[in-house]
């Protein structure tokens, strides 16, 4: 069985936001271990994070196939 092109485009997103959000994760947790954290920032990146894992998400419930089909 062949993915569509449809699918290796959704594939090839979903691997883009995946290293998004690890890129993510590493600066949150580099921000957070300095002297000086900027709450306001690491929020809005943590923002960002959840958003990207909710697109991740809705793309990957794309790639199960429909079983009624």
């Amino acid at each position: 069985m062949s993915d569509s092109p449809d699918q290796e485009q959704i594939r090839i997103q979903l691997h883009e936001l995946e290293t998004e959000h690890r890129d993510l994760d590493d600066i949150i947790i580099k921000l957070s271990g300095e002297s000086y954290v900027n709450q306001f920032q690491i929020r809005r990146l943590k923002k960002r994070k959840l958003l990207l894992k909710d697109r991740i998400e809705r793309l990957k419930s794309l790639l199960i196939p429909d079983l009624n089909a």
